[in-house]
């Protein structure tokens, strides 16, 4: 199992622009996996606040492209 550290978490900006009710806000992370490559992925908001995902832990991905708080 491939484990990365989010290295940053970037939150979009919306300024004054309205969403549609159904909109899911999407971070977008930056990720270093243990051989130190890096690679961006997005995942909801709310996913990562549920999950308590914060930027220096290490997280994982399931075959669902699920991600999961190490520990």
């Amino acid at each position: 199992m491939m484990k990365y550290l989010v290295k940053k978490i970037m939150e979009p900006d919306y300024g004054c622009e309205e969403r549609p009710d159904d909109y899911v806000a999407m971070d977008r992370l930056l990720l270093r996996n243990q051989e130190g490559q890096e690679i961006m992925m997005q995942v909801s908001d709310k996913e990562l606040y549920a999950k308590d995902i914060n930027e220096g832990d290490w997280v994982y991905f399931d075959v669902h492209d699920e991600i999961f708080k190490e520990g």
